[in-house]
């Protein structure tokens, strides 16, 4: 099993950045695909980015531009880099990480962005 702690949410007005980071338990050398994943309320859990064990990302059409994902394998941090943040786009983000072919979860980290 593999844990994932979320740290960097918060309250921020429209136009700012916040930094998300993500730690797992494990050697991020043995996780193959991470991403970043949000919810609002009453809205389905959606991809916001991807990014592989080699750095290869994706993004939701709706964040390219804004947000950045990176990962650092030798400080085991994955982060997510949001920028020019908009009120659509609070949420509880989470850290989503593919390991021996199960998916988990961490606990999430609220964002919330003002008008």
């Amino acid at each position: 099993q593999v844990q994932l702690v979320e740290s960097g949410g918060g309250l921020v007005q429209a136009g700012g950045s916040l930094r998300l980071s993500c730690a797992p338990s494990e050697s991020m050398f043995g996780i193959k695909d991470m991403g970043w994943y949000r919810q609002a309320p009453g809205k389905q859990r959606e991809l916001v980015a991807t990014i592989t064990l080699d750095g290869q990302s994706n993004y939701a059409d709706f964040v390219k531009g804004r947000f950045a994902i990176s990962r650092d394998n030798w400080k085991n941090t994955m982060s997510l880099e949001m920028n020019i943040l908009k009120p659509e786009d609070t949420a509880v983000y989470y850290c989503g990480a593919e390991y021996e072919n199960r998916k988990y979860w961490g606990q999430g980290t609220p964002v919330t962005v003002s008008s």
